[in-house]
C-alpha cells in the first residue's frame, strides 16, 4: 500500500437529499478514480423553488491512494 494519497474536489447533485448528492459524487467518481479511501464534505448548497428545496448539491473532497 502506498504512503501517498491524493485529494480531488467534486460536486454531486440530487433531487432527493444532500446525503444522496454525496453518495452520487462518490459513486460516479469511483468509476474512474480507484482506491477512494475517504470523503470530506466541504459545502452543502441547494436550489429553492416555491419555498422548497428542489435540488441539493454537495461539494466533497475525495481522498484516494496513489498507486
Amino acid at each position: 500500500m502506498s504512503d501517498v494519497a491524493k485529494v480531488i474536489e467534486v460536486v454531486g447533485k440530487s433531487e432527493i437529499s444532500w446525503e444522496d448528492a454525496v453518495s452520487k459524487a462518490v459513486f460516479v467518481a469511483s468509476k474512474t478514480v480507484h482506491n477512494i479511501k475517504g470523503v470530506e464534505v466541504e459545502k452543502l448548497t441547494g436550489k429553492v423553488s416555491d419555498g422548497k428545496i428542489v435540488k441539493y448539491k454537495a461539494t466533497v473532497k475525495l481522498i484516494f491512494v496513489v498507486e
